[in-house]
């Protein structure tokens, strides 16, 4: 089972949602590394935090990869949606790999590479009409978790989603684990909701 997995960071992304991803992931035993689509290790958020990332862009091998999610903010998510060379990995990468983003990175990222068509997601309030213009099937829900795709609405759903994110690959027990480590006790692991 593959479960090397990256989380890619422009500035001004949304600082919860990528920090919580990464710390839950590894606190169930997941690789998960950063990768900065710059050619800097330092980004810095939409509200003033500066991360060092594990990776550029160009040092991370994508060749055995499970996850690849992009974390919402802005301008972080159009700055990531400008990334040419992220674009084309994540639209490959949909075909047979697992793809997870939240907030406005569903619409601003994912949506208009297709990766939505046909499928139910959230995102943040007021961008769903992006997401319906490419095709998606939107839900008021704080996570969608497909087979192959992870969707969540922002920053106070980014514990679930990251669970939701585990639960696919670790299953629900280990996702159960890390939640209630963590106070969280949901009245079931399913994250449809």
């Amino acid at each position: 089972m593959k479960h090397n997995s990256f989380l890619f960071l422009a500035e001004g992304f949304e600082e919860i949602e990528a920090l919580t991803v990464v710390d839950v992931m590894r606190r169930a035993g997941m690789d998960i590394k950063t990768v900065s689509i710059t050619n800097s290790k330092e980004v810095r958020g939409a509200h003033g935090i500066s991360v060092t990332a594990d990776l550029t862009f160009n040092e991370a091998d994508y060749s055995d990869t499970e996850w690849l999610i992009v974390p919402g903010g802005m301008p972080g998510s159009s700055n990531l949606a400008s990334s040419d060379a992220l674009c084309e990995l994540l639209k490959s990468h949909a075909a047979n790999g697992k793809t997870a983003a939240i907030c406005a990175a569903p619409a601003v990222v994912l949506a208009p590479l297709g990766i939505l068509n046909g499928k139910e997601a959230t995102c943040y309030p007021g961008f769903e009409s992006k997401c319906k213009e490419h095709g998606a099937v939107m839900r008021d829900v704080p996570v969608v978790a497909l087979d192959n795709l992870i969707t969540a609405n922002g920053p106070s759903s980014a514990l679930r989603f990251a669970l939701a994110i585990v639960a696919n690959t670790m299953g629900a027990a280990i996702a159960q684990e890390v939640g209630s480590g963590m106070l969280y006790y949901p009245k079931s692991i399913n994250f449809y909701f």
